[in-house]
């Protein structure tokens, strides 16, 4: 995958506002589905889906708790990310 697909892949998976509310979110603190569902007023079922398009770009990650299962933000997905768009905006003069 070129350089240009990997950021274009980073900006349609941000390209949801719910998406982006989500990763705030899971920045501060780990949350399972329902918390997420709270917080962001909407369906524990369109967490689900928004989970597995930010688990399908490792930018989030589950971890098992009893019966649940929470949701960080990988730091090290994020730093990547945080570094693929700062090269593109940058300039070079």
């Amino acid at each position: 995958m070129s350089e240009s697909e990997k950021q274009a892949r980073i900006f349609k998976v941000l390209s949801a506002e719910t998406r982006v509310r989500m990763i705030e979110l899971l920045k501060h603190q780990s949350l399972c589905v329902n918390a997420l569902a709270r917080s962001l007023d909407i369906t524990p079922a369109a967490v689900s889906q928004h989970l597995r398009v930010l688990r399908d770009a490792d930018i989030v990650v589950a971890d098992k708790k009893g019966y649940f299962v929470h949701y960080r933000v990988n730091p090290h997905t994020l730093a990547w990310w945080s570094e693929m768009t700062m090269n593109l905006f940058e300039t070079k003069e």
